[in-house]
């Protein structure tokens, strides 16, 4: 009897054990990796990161192709080749502004095929209804084509969070340059089509603007924690961000794409409020009167981000 006790005492606390354990959180990245150096920033993130369960990226914009053998080769040299990798539709579109084009086209994990975005992202959706996280950091002609494609299929997806648009005017913290008013941001101008939709969707949206991303300066000194870190992950991101400056003729990334993640990790680094946005003809995403659509991070912590971040990709 004190067996069958013991054993049934041990299988409880197995169960207490399990049931503590947090619930891992679905995500699948939609990314226009290998122009700006913040997606890669974003992806080392998402892979440092034990509380995500990342379900697979998704190649969005332009040039697709390169972009999906680019997240090949991150995913294969960091022992990663089983998460999926899928791709939108190439467009010849902004072609000159692959600034990781060298390490995108070598190394060999190049995979042979790769699934359509559109059909991998809702058919997750539809096996996890409820519990997959969009994350979409670049222009959004794939989200746009899910949309159209399955309405009540994408409306599965938990919620969708984007790094994108410009809401309100923004003062240089030192006083020096002149105020920046609100304008159509790059990821949103791109498919103003598309952000209209994921606008009205009635998907839970949560928004990274500009206003509380682009102080997000990766600075000398985290710059130099991380590189001399002499992990795979913080070796591939310092000679990413080598081709990105010889590239750009620029020093200092700024990591817009990783409080999307971030955000979602630690909410106190970009705390959120709901607001009604509406995406004009232009591509300007403008808060108006109604009920609110979204949930947008207008100020961001970027001394504790910085902190955050650097300590989380150099955790291993």
């Amino acid at each position: 009897m004190r067996k069958y006790l013991a054993i049934i005492a041990a299988a409880m606390l197995l169960g207490t054990a399990a049931e503590a354990q947090p619930q891992r959180e679905k995500i699948i990245i939609d990314t226009d990796i290998g122009d700006d150096i913040d997606d890669a920033f974003a992806v080392a993130l998402a892979l440092s990161s034990p509380e995500l369960d990342v379900l697979g990226f998704s190649a969005a914009f332009g040039d697709t192709t390169t972009r999906a053998k680019m997240l090949d080769r991150m995913l294969g040299e960091l022992g990663h080749g089983d998460i999926p990798v899928a791709m939108g539709a190439p467009v010849d579109v902004n072609r000159n502004a692959f600034t990781q084009r060298r390490y995108a086209e070598g190394g060999t994990f190049a995979r042979a095929s790769h699934p359509d975005s559109v059909d991998f992202v809702l058919a997750q959706a539809h096996k996890y209804p409820g519990q997959v996280t969009l994350v979409a950091i670049g222009p959004l002609p794939n989200v746009g084509a899910m949309i159209d494609k399955d309405p009540a299929g994408f409306r599965l997806l938990k919620r969708v969070v984007i790094m994108g648009g410009s809401i309100r005017t923004m003062e240089d913290p030192y006083g020096v340059a002149p105020p920046i008013a609100p304008h159509p941001e790059w990821n949103i101008k791109n498919d103003i089509a598309g952000a209209k939709k994921l606008f009205a969707s009635g998907v839970p949206l949560y928004v990274m603007p500009l206003d509380s991303t682009a102080n997000l300066k990766l600075h000398e000194v985290a710059r130099t924690a991380i590189y001399s870190h002499g992990s795979m992950m913080t070796n591939i991101l310092a000679g990413l961000y080598y081709e990105w400056s010889a590239y750009t003729r620029a020093a200092t990334p700024t990591l817009y794409d990783p409080m999307t993640l971030a955000s979602m990790l630690e909410p106190s680094l970009c705390p959120t409020t709901p607001m009604h946005i509406i995406v004009d003809d232009a591509g300007n995403t403008k808060e108006t009167p109604g009920t609110p659509n979204a949930n947008v991070c207008l100020h961001s912590d970027d001394d504790a981000f910085l902190h955050f971040y650097v300590k989380r990709v150099t955790r291993h």
